[in-house]
């Protein structure tokens, strides 16, 4: 099955896509859907790297639980710094944390965990991967900052990934 699907999830979700998008559930859409959905990763299969290793699974619902709690209350601070305080008062700055993940997937989901989350922002990644560049819009300490990115994500990223 895997051989004839080498995506299954990737195929559901490209099927359901085409589906959803000539807003037709007729047997035409829905066969053509699937054999899209079959066809885009099977021509492309040999491209996709091997999948990352998932180490502690269960560690990810508590990640993603952590992850929408401060993407929420990061959008409550940041509304707030908008429409209460002056650009000059904010004191925004770049700050560099260093990274003891050394998996490219562990570092990808960091990246893009503290770029979803509002008020910061991934800008750079160092060329030995050993360090990431991130533009917060307020912080007063800056060594507070990357500790608490590096409990509240990096620790996690590095159970499930490594």
């Amino acid at each position: 099955m895997v051989r004839f699907f080498p995506q299954p999830i990737l195929s559901f979700v490209i099927a359901l896509v085409w589906v959803l998008l000539v807003n037709d559930v007729s047997a035409g859409a829905v066969a053509f859907g699937i054999t899209l959905g079959w066809a885009i990763p099977k021509l492309t299969s040999r491209y996709w790297p091997s999948p990352p290793r998932i180490r502690r699974p269960v560690v990810i619902i508590e990640y993603m639980s952590i992850v929408l709690v401060d993407i929420a209350v990061s959008n409550v601070r940041v509304a707030y710094w908008v429409l209460f305080r002056r650009g000059g008062s904010l004191k925004s700055r770049f700050i560099s944390v260093p990274l003891d993940l050394t998996t490219a997937e562990a570092i990808a989901a960091l990246a893009g965990t503290i770029t979803m989350t509002p008020g910061t922002v991934s800008a750079d990644l160092s060329a030995d991967g050993r360090s990431l560049l991130v533009h917060c819009l307020e912080t007063t300490d800056p060594d507070a900052t990357v500790a608490r990115i590096k409990e509240r994500y990096e620790r996690r990223l590095k159970e499930i990934f490594e």
